[in-house]
């Protein structure tokens, strides 16, 4: 598989710079389908809101899928999870350019969002950088294992409900947003089903012999 061999052979911040450059090629090919400026904007706030969905949706069940489907592909991807995880917040970055570059090109866009609307991106933008900040490993090892992992789980259920409610909000008006909200549905039973797969394993190790004592002769 051709996914597999690149991770493999592409590994920490090799594989880094290549998912960023792949991302910005596709940002600016988007810009650049556009007939002017403001449609280009547009369709690159588009595309790299779907990357940046591929990516967390890659990063959020990478350790349920080495539990789940152990293999190669599996195991590479949660090797290079952190990696997949800065390659999203990386994408989500050039989503705030895209967005930024529409509002200037677009004065009609800003006024006509309220503070109210704002909050979820806002909340969603917070912990994509608390999290990329908390995977540099100086920081992690001051935050502490127990810690780190607890802001981690959270930040990325956070970030699957944000993701949720904007894909979600947005069926009625065009049903094919009903995809993503299925594909992070399925997302979810699959952590959830690997989390009570490693619960059984779990419980399986530890639980005493169930041979019966034999009676003293």
């Amino acid at each position: 598989m051709i996914a597999t061999s690149v991770l493999q052979r592409l590994t920490g911040w090799r594989l880094f710079l290549l998912l960023a450059i792949v991302l910005c090629a596709i940002a600016a090919a988007a810009f650049l389908m556009g007939p002017d400026a403001v449609e280009g904007s547009r369709r690159a706030i588009r595309v790299t809101a779907r990357t940046s969905f591929v990516l967390f949706l890659a990063a959020f069940t990478a350790s349920s899928f080495a539990t789940l489907l152990p293999g190669d592909f599996s195991r590479a991807l949660l090797k290079e999870r952190r990696v997949v995880g800065l390659s999203f917040a990386f994408s989500h970055l050039l989503h705030a350019f895209a967005i930024y570059a529409f509002g200037q090109l677009n004065p009609e866009f800003w006024p006509s969002r309220s503070a109210l609307t704002n909050v979820p991106g806002s909340l969603g933008y917070a912990f994509i950088a608390l999290l990329a900040i908390t995977s540099y490993r100086p920081l992690a090892r001051r935050l502490g294992p127990t810690a780190w992992h607890r802001l981690h789980v959270a930040g990325m259920w956070i970030i699957a409900t944000i993701f949720a409610y904007s894909y979600f909000k947005r069926v009625p008006v065009n049903f094919w947003y009903a995809v993503p909200s299925a594909l992070l549905f399925t997302a979810v039973e699959i952590r959830l089903i690997a989390k009570r797969a490693q619960a059984i394993k779990r419980g399986a190790r530890t639980a005493p012999s169930s041979r019966p004592l034999r009676a003293s002769a």
